[in-house]
């Protein structure tokens, strides 16, 4: 008996008049309702639909949800933000929808359980000649043997040729010979059930424990908090969450597809950005790489490429430094916020790099600084026992075009020969996600138990030995939970390796 059989048979009034009267109770009602499997097709399709919503809605907690939540009509932004539509996956309904899917599938496997089980524990190990010839496949065989013995040992060898396990039983003086493959299967739904189980209960923990956040990071600078956009109804805002380490970036690099075309998301292979994650909890310090398709998974938390600050600058730059009184020129590469060292001691720090430089305006005036329109190398240049000062180097048109370009600094003229193009900063995200690996063992679960319960059938076969005549007349039946197909050409094989004589074969 079920749980919600015992349920009702505890509820329900002592009296056989007074029962077949009285209707059933609210609790009675609310378990029947609860592990109906059409109210479970209902929440699964509201789920679905709620998932649906958060894949064709923008979540508040993507990349660029500020710039979508503008271009929204006011009216669409107080519906949507009213119902949650944009942090569906933490809105109180759904999370209801999740919790009533799941107690559903509880009481529903609860329900259906004992039939399945019966399969499992109580085999039926005889059958009638009536109820064998009424079965999906049938056959009646006379089989020619010494003793009932080696009838028997016949039939069991024609049921293990198809992969049957058999039983050999007697009963009223009659005896049974049952044969049968994939009883497991018969408990398929409810590993699919574990399964689904498994996928919502770590879905609710991302959803209630779960962040993300965006951390900004360019060469030399830690931090150890990431931003994730926060929404109540028509307004917007930041919250700062720390984090349990502090990430240092000692490097970012983009490849460009042309290198002379633009820092943009069309132009770019792969973006890469060196860290370094420093736990003082630990007392550890961790290199790492991150860059496209390629995160780097720490103490439960997944970095990742999101986004990138377009604003053009140099990995490192190639200087042509020329003696303003004449000799050869030095070429010198300097790193990003590097240095380099002439022959004569002097020495250049690369100060800044500006890819739209342009005199008496900001860099906001200058133009668009992905384009490299105009890119030039501030320079600070320290002669031996000198004093800092600032140059210029730029490309050959500027430098030809502009005078002061030519002007000595320190003894030299410089020209900007080539550079590595990279935007200001990358932008990490940032996510910390308790229920994935829960997620993925459900998901793998689910894959398995799918194909158990599609590829695979319970197959069931008996035989009825009774002797007559000197010979064994045999009626054998059998039938399958699904795949009838099968099943008929694994029973006419059978049947064939089971020989005598007269045999019929009834097909469904």
């Amino acid at each position: 008996m079920s749980a919600i059989e015992e349920t009702k048979s505890e509820i329900s009034v002592p009296k056989a008049k007074a029962a077949s009267s009285a209707s059933p109770s609210i609790i009675t009602r609310g378990l029947n309702l609860l592990s109906s499997v059409r109210f479970g097709v209902v929440q699964l399709i509201l789920l679905v639909i709620g998932c649906m919503i958060g894949m064709l809605i923008m979540q508040q907690n993507v990349e660029g949800f500020d710039k979508y939540y503008a271009e929204l009509t006011p009216a669409t932004k107080v519906l949507f933000g009213k119902l949650g539509f944009f942090d569906i996956y933490h809105v109180w309904y759904f999370n209801a929808l999740l919790l009533l899917l799941s107690l559903n599938i509880v009481l529903a496997s609860i329900d259906h359980f004992p039939a399945a089980w019966v399969f499992i524990k109580r085999k039926k190990l005889d059958a009638s000649a009536h109820w064998l010839r009424g079965q999906e496949q049938s056959t009646s065989v006379r089989l020619q043997a010494a003793s009932l013995g080696e009838a028997v040992e016949k039939i069991k060898s024609a049921f293990a040729s198809v992969g049957l396990k058999t039983t050999v039983t007697e009963k009223k003086g009659k005896t049974y010979v049952f044969g049968e493959r994939g009883a497991w299967n018969r408990l398929g739904a409810y590993n699919v059930h574990v399964a689904l189980l498994t996928i919502f209960f770590g879905g609710f923990l991302t959803a209630q424990f779960g962040r993300v956040g965006n951390m900004p990071l360019q060469p030399g600078i830690s931090s150890s908090e990431m931003s994730e956009t926060v929404f109540n109804l028509d307004q917007l805002s930041r919250a700062n969450y720390q984090l349990p380490f502090e990430v240092e970036c000692t490097d970012i690099e983009q490849k460009l597809i042309k290198k002379e075309g633009r820092i943009t998301a069309d132009n770019t292979l792969d973006w890469l950005t060196r860290i370094k994650i420093k736990d003082a909890e630990r007392g550890t310090e961790t290199e790492a790489l991150v860059h496209l398709n390629k995160p780097f998974d720490y103490r439960g938390y997944r970095l990742f490429q999101a986004s990138f600050i377009a604003d053009g600058k140099a990995r490192h730059v190639t200087l042509r430094v020329t003696p303003a009184q004449g000799g050869a020129p030095q070429e010198v590469r300097i790193a990003r916020d590097g240095s380099a060292t002439l022959a004569d001691g002097t020495r250049i720090d690369l100060a800044d790099f500006q890819a739209a430089f342009s005199l008496g305006r900001n860099q906001q005036e200058a133009g668009d600084a992905s384009e490299y329109s105009n890119p030039a190398a501030l320079l600070n240049v320290t002669s031996p026992g000198g004093q800092p000062a600032r140059a210029y180097a730029f490309n050959a048109v500027m430098a030809e075009n502009a005078p002061f370009a030519k002007q000595p600094v320190a003894g030299y003229t410089y020209l900007l020969a080539d550079f590595e193009k990279v935007p200001k900063a990358h932008i990490l995200s940032i996510q910390k996600d308790p229920g994935a690996t829960i997620v993925y063992v459900g998901f793998g679960m689910l894959g398995v138990a799918l194909s158990a319960v599609f590829f695979f059938s319970h197959q069931r076969v008996w035989a009825l030995v009774e002797e007559r005549d000197g010979e064994f007349e045999t009626v054998v039946g059998g039938n399958t939970s699904r795949n009838q197909l099968g099943f008929a050409d694994r029973f006419k094989r059978m049947s064939e390796a089971l020989g005598g004589k007269n045999i019929e074969v009834k097909k469904s």
